[in-house]
């Protein structure tokens, strides 16, 4: 180790810290960034984690400080995130925009798989333990996400002509997807939750980056280029659908699908106003 890198080093400090406010205790997580000026708190919603980011010269007593001072918006904003459901026998789940309840078979061979009953009802049905079953339908979901992301991504990159370098499917909570100037495309597993018409037209928004990054004129030829092959009024719906400035309700809780089935609906009204 240098010179410097001794006389600079930062002694360990927490990775945590904690709050105290109306008699609850509440973990803050510290993150420090290089390119942070200030102190900011911010919710993950899906895990329900404090983080509080500090500027590169901060110290861990101003940041608790800061966070203690705040420990009313904490326990707020907490208080406001609903309770993530895991997914169990009984509950229903949209696959595709279609609801579906999920159906544990015990007994049966396999893992996951979709099927139909008697009255048409769909149910997606998973075999093994009862303690298997969140993650079993977890997994299953980001199999399908991955695969309708992949051949989606795929078929409008090749009309448009660009190359794809890697398609993710992560845990996304910020944003439904995005592209890296190195080619590679992230997308959020949850839009195999949402219609088939939504998923197709992220896909195409974020393949389109590959011709350019961001929103200049330059995007939008490409943008339409490769949304030629659905309907016009289905991409506005999906866009609508999209919609960044209800982003942060929709991700309040990461398994609702009753937020789901929201935005479906009010896609459908959508379609037929523009119909009539």
């Amino acid at each position: 180790m240098s010179l410097r890198a001794l006389l600079y080093r930062r002694p360990s400090e927490p990775s945590v810290v904690q709050v105290v406010f109306d008699k609850a205790i509440y973990l803050v997580r510290l993150r420090r960034h290089r390119q942070a000026r200030r102190y900011t708190l911010r919710i993950d919603a899906p895990s329900r984690e404090v983080v509080l980011t500090m500027p590169p010269r901060g110290s861990v007593r101003e940041a608790k400080e800061f966070a203690q001072k705040h420990g009313g918006w904490i326990a707020a904003r907490l208080k406001r995130l609903p309770e993530a459901a895991p997914f169990a026998h009984g509950v229903e789940v949209p696959l595709r925009g279609e609801p579906h309840r999920i159906v544990h078979r015990r007994g049966e061979r396999g893992t996951v798989w979709t099927e139909t009953d008697g009255s048409g009802r769909r149910l997606l049905c998973v075999a093994g333990e009862p303690p298997h079953v969140d993650r079993r339908i977890s997994d299953f979901l980001k199999r399908e996400a991955q695969r309708d992301l992949d051949a989606a991504s795929r078929g409008y990159a090749a009309q448009i002509g660009v190359p794809i370098k890697r398609i993710c499917v992560r845990d996304q909570s910020s944003r439904w997807g995005s592209c890296s100037n190195t080619g590679v495309l992230s997308f959020s597993w949850r839009l195999i939750l949402a219609p088939p018409f939504v998923l197709d037209y992220l896909a195409a928004h974020e393949v389109s980056h590959l011709v350019e990054l961001n929103h200049s004129p330059r995007f939008w030829p490409a943008g339409r280029a490769g949304q030629g092959v659905a309907r016009r009024e289905r991409y506005r719906s999906a866009s609508l659908w999209a919609d960044p400035s209800a982003q942060q309700q929709r991700h309040l809780n990461q398994r609702s699908d009753l937020t789901l089935a929201r935005r479906h609906a009010r896609a459908r009204r959508d379609r037929k106003s523009q119909v009539s």
